[in-house]
């Protein structure tokens, strides 16, 4: 029997540990203060607690708004005038310490004012990316016709929401028609790339009768696009050699067959109901797309069983080329021989979050990640 997983019960451990630190980390400006406070009535008075006082509003800048940082400032220069009050200080030094932590206090916020709209402006950066990888890279619908479909994308870089790997699922007269791929490079470029390819190959997947008919129209269009970039460049003697790894698939409407075609990408992974996992190498290996000019052949279209209960993985080398402190690759055939899930979307949220551990959370590759689940 398989032993059925839950990635929400995989990731309370991590979040209920995420949320003490986050307590711990909060109220330390307070445990600041008052160790500071406790330090000086018990300890002689030539030992002072001024750096427990200046390190209060310095560590509430970033982490408080701007009325818990003023809050915690005064509470600073309330907590050392009250030392001074009490214990026997000179003028001179009481006057120092003071000026001190009312120093420290209002450059604290003035980190505040300033980290707030850096964070602002982060903001406005991420909701743009988010909204460009909902335009590029829509999540597909949950169920069409008798499969059910889940998608993610997770990006390498902080913040980033969008690069050069790529998915996308079409329904068809022909049957629902899906690409998952990885465009060479990253930045802008290979955004732009991606755009391309996701354009044509729906245009394509709604035209043509087969699949070996779609790669092919996206062949076509990453030639028109290396020209364009070539005729676009300043130095006209220096190629573009962009080219896409990518796996497309095709399951006719009720035949309860997938048909692939690969194109140098990592081999799909069919999940079996009872764990049992097959990797679908692709017995005509072919170059990947954008490179045609180097050797042409006819595509052909493998064609397997999908039977009921059955998901089918694709996903593209930031899952299987994740390595741990140790340079071990995290190889999901493996992991996932054995296991059975509830759902697509549990799959790849298990899958996200092992390749997180795998790696410490040091991950160098953004991953897309999509699976189709015959019910």
């Amino acid at each position: 029997m398989g032993q059925s997983e839950d990635a929400e019960g995989a990731r309370e451990p991590a979040g209920r540990r995420f949320s003490r630190t986050r307590t711990l980390v909060l109220v330390l400006p307070v445990l600041l203060i008052t160790t500071g406070l406790f330090y000086d009535h018990f300890t002689p008075s030539e030992f002072t607690a001024v750096p427990f006082f200046t390190a209060a509003p310095l560590v509430a800048a970033p982490l408080y708004s701007l009325h818990g940082t003023v809050t915690t400032g005064v509470a600073s220069v309330a907590g050392i005038t009250v030392r001074i009050l009490y214990d026997d200080t000179s003028h001179e030094d009481a006057v120092t310490e003071v000026v001190t932590v009312a120093t420290v206090a209002v450059l604290a916020v003035l980190i505040n004012r300033l980290a707030r709209r850096s964070d602002a402006r982060l903001a406005t950066a991420h909701e743009i990316a988010e909204a460009a990888q909902r335009a590029v890279l829509p999540v597909p619908q949950e169920r069409i016709g008798g499969l059910e479909i889940a998608a993610r994308y997770e990006a390498a870089q902080t913040g980033a929401s969008i690069g050069g790997d790529l998915y996308a699922v079409q329904d068809s007269p022909h049957g629902l028609r899906l690409i998952v791929g990885d465009v060479r490079g990253k930045g802008l470029g290979a955004v732009s790339e991606v755009a391309v390819l996701i354009g044509a190959f729906r245009e394509a997947a709604e035209q043509e009768s087969t699949l070996e008919a779609v790669v092919q129209r996206l062949e076509r269009a990453l030639a028109r696009e290396s020209t364009r970039r070539e005729a676009t460049r300043r130095d006209a003697t220096e190629r573009y050699e962009g080219f896409v790894t990518a796996v497309l698939a095709e399951f006719p409407h009720g035949a309860g067959r997938a048909r692939t075609v690969n194109r140098g990408h990592p081999s799909p992974l069919l999940l079996h109901a009872d764990g049992t996992v097959r990797i679908l190498d692709a017995p005509h290996p072919a170059l990947p797309l954008g490179m045609d000019d180097l050797g042409a052949w006819p595509d052909r279209a493998d064609d397997t069983v999908f039977p009921p209960g059955a998901t089918l993985l694709f996903y593209t080398d930031g899952l299987s080329e994740a390595r741990d402190a140790r340079g071990v690759f995290y190889d999901p055939a493996e992991r996932l021989s054995g296991r059975t899930f509830s759902a697509p979307r549990a799959l790849l949220a298990t899958l996200s979050e092992e390749v997180r551990r795998h790696t410490g959370g040091r991950t160098t590759d953004d991953m897309a990640l999509l699976a189709v689940r015959r019910t």
